[in-house]
């Protein structure tokens, strides 16, 4: 019996719907109907009943929802023993996009190496969408980017997000929204001094264009920087005002050399997906890791600075 359509069933069942177990596993529906109906003939009995508002399990089907887990909890320890073994000592290949280098990739490595001391890293600094064609192509064998991959071959999980702020420098004029100001006017006046961006076609870069243009700003002056470290010094020395996670300068906004500016809207959070190739066993274990060191992140941040999604 194939262990994949065991898993679709679960989904299936816990969410009750197709739809929803193809997104969680970033299938197909044809897909997932189809493993269902396979996994039907192979048991010889029907397993769901399909109704206008999704799918229950039948007699039948709760009976072997209970076996299914038990048979997934038992693969899990199977993989995991193995994973361990795999880990001990042995080479990963691991890219990360700079927000999570200058946030808390550190941190995961140094956890990483913890639990794994004789584990090698070999660590590739990259914009998200050259991640993740590496990573399709077999160069890397886990990736820290923006976006959820839709590929049967990749599995990812989205562990984190950074609200975005306006951030600008301590000395430099830019003000923040006045009262008498509506928010149209706010945008298009910072948009017309210079706004500071990722890299170009980037989720954020393409997320600002977004929100400048819902308020009929089509004109701002954008520069992309595809290095985190250039955008905070150029925000430093007052070339323009960036749009980034204030929790990756909280040390510079602490000592009054950059300040947030506040009242305007902003873009939505900067999202971090860690994605991996389906069967990579070796990173199923450091994507457990890596989520125990969002999550102690997050609470170093505090605020509402930092949001852990899984």
């Amino acid at each position: 019996m194939n262990l994949k359509f065991l898993e679709t069933f679960i989904w299936v069942a816990k969410l009750h719907s197709f739809s929803l177990a193809a997104e969680k596993l970033h299938s197909t529906q044809a897909a997932i109907s189809s493993r269902i109906s396979v996994l039907e003939q192979d048991l010889g009995t029907k397993l769901f009943n399909r109704e206008p508002k999704g799918v229950t399990l039948t007699r039948a089907g709760e009976r072997v929802l209970h076996h299914a887990e038990i048979v997934s909890r038992s693969m899990l320890e199977l993989y995991a023993s193995v994973q361990d073994e795999n880990l001990v000592a042995s080479t990963i290949r691991i890219g990360a996009m700079d927000s999570a280098i200058h946030s808390w990739f550190v941190d995961f490595v140094a956890d990483a190496t913890h639990h794994y001391p004789n584990l090698d890293i070999e660590v590739t600094t990259e914009t998200a969408l050259n991640l993740n064609e590496q990573l399709r192509h077999g160069m890397l064998d886990l990736v820290i980017q923006t976006d959820m991959v839709r590929d049967e071959s990749l599995r990812s999980i989205e562990v984190l997000e950074l609200s975005i702020d306006w951030i600008g420098a301590a000395d430099a004029d830019t003000r923040s929204k006045q009262p008498d100001e509506t928010m149209t006017a706010a945008l298009r006046r910072i948009g017309a001094e210079r706004l500071i961006t990722y890299s170009r076609h980037s989720r954020p870069h393409q997320d600002l264009l977004r929100l400048m243009q819902s308020y009929g700003v089509n004109d701002a002056r954008v520069s992309c920087v595809n290095s985190l470290a250039a955008m905070i010094q150029l925000t430093q020395a007052g070339f323009g005002v960036a749009a980034m996670p204030s929790a990756l300068v909280l040390d510079l906004l602490d000592k009054g050399v950059l300040r947030k500016l506040e009242g305007m809207e902003t873009p939505p959070p900067l999202p971090f997906v860690i994605a991996w190739r389906t069967g990579a066993n070796r990173a199923e274990r450091l994507v457990e890791i890596a989520t125990q060191t969002v999550r102690k992140f997050a609470q170093r941040v505090g605020g509402d600075a930092a949001r852990v999604l899984a």
